[in-house]
């Protein structure tokens, strides 16, 4: 009996971030129009263009390979099976002890390897163009992530579980180095997620696509696979953030429905927090030209390695 309750709040917790991110990025595009005092679409259409694009036909280029097929599902399996490991409204859940900082950033390397594949397969310039500014910019954030979890040296573990308990307690308090992972893994989420001032999600210019170049030539169902696993990407930024910096509230495993129902209500507070925070960056920050970008993360790098610095001198004294 235990063990399916452990799997039925396991699986709740999957379906919770599923549904939950295109609801997320249709909020965060809500809040930017109404920011530039326009009235903006409804925070539910993400929701009507998956179930638009489901509806359509697929239309493969003749050249097209097999990667070029099942990139989508294997992206969007990454991507979901990473946002499901951070913990959300509780932690020590059935897949938890997989919910390692490591894991998640081998599945995201995956994901965007597959994709940027993808993007050569068919041979069109704008896909060229898109998957080597996309590679360039994964060449720049991830030596950046080792070092924004210097937070993992403070709990000595990299299982989000335990660094989430063990920044919620007393123990840790407020720390220099904390607040430098902190701003480095905004930086970071902001590249990773192709958002203002690192790309525009919102543009189809061929000068300044990153990840809307790569993906031109899908459609149909595999568009909204891609798609989908965007959101989630971003859901999964925001999630960790919240799981490892701001972990109040986040229930403990067995703690009851009470606090599962309390620990949910929490996590989609700090989504719409963060939304809005989100929203209003962009609208105050204008984009930067692509050969800005290795700069951008290299501030992230150099933040990730200080805070590291700072916290073995701490330990040393």
């Amino acid at each position: 009996m235990v063990v399916i309750s452990d799997i039925i709040v396991q699986g709740v917790q999957m379906l919770l971030v599923l549904l939950l991110a295109p609801l997320l990025t249709g909020y965060v595009r809500k809040i930017k129009a109404r920011l530039v005092r326009r009235q903006g679409a409804s925070v539910f259409q993400p929701y009507r263009d998956l179930l638009r694009l489901l509806r359509k036909e697929v239309v493969l280029a003749d050249n097209a390979s097999w990667l070029f097929r099942v990139t989508p599902y294997i992206t969007f399996a990454a991507i979901w099976v990473a946002a499901a490991l951070v913990p959300t409204f509780a932690t020590g859940l059935l897949f938890n002890w997989t919910a390692d900082l490591i894991a998640i950033v081998a599945l995201l390397g995956s994901a965007r390897f597959f994709l940027a594949l993808a993007g050569m397969d068919v041979g069109t310039s704008f896909g060229g163009i898109g998957s080597s500014r996309e590679v360039m910019i994964a060449a720049l954030a991830e030596p950046a992530m080792p070092f924004v979890f210097c937070l993992a040296l403070v709990a000595g573990s990299t299982q989000l579980s335990t660094v989430s308990h063990l920044l919620a307690s007393s123990y840790v308090g407020l720390r220099v180095s904390l607040g430098m992972a902190l701003v480095a893994l905004f930086m970071v989420a902001i590249a990773e997620n192709a958002r203002i001032p690192v790309d525009n999600p919102a543009t189809h210019l061929e000068l300044t696509m990153v990840h809307e170049a790569m993906i031109l030539e899908y459609s149909g169902r595999h568009l909204a696979m891609i798609e989908l696993g965007a959101f989630l990407k971003l859901l999964l930024y925001v999630s960790l953030i919240a799981c490892v910096f701001f972990p109040w509230q986040i229930a403990l495993y067995g703690s009851g429905a009470l606090s599962y129902t309390i620990g949910a209500g929490a996590y989609i507070f700090k989504l719409a927090l963060a939304g809005f925070l989100l929203a209003l960056f962009e609208t105050a920050t204008a984009k930067m030209r692509v050969f800005r970008v290795p700069q951008f993360l290299g501030a992230a790098f150099m933040l990730g390695l200080l805070g590291t610095l700072l916290l073995f001198v701490s330990r040393s004294f």
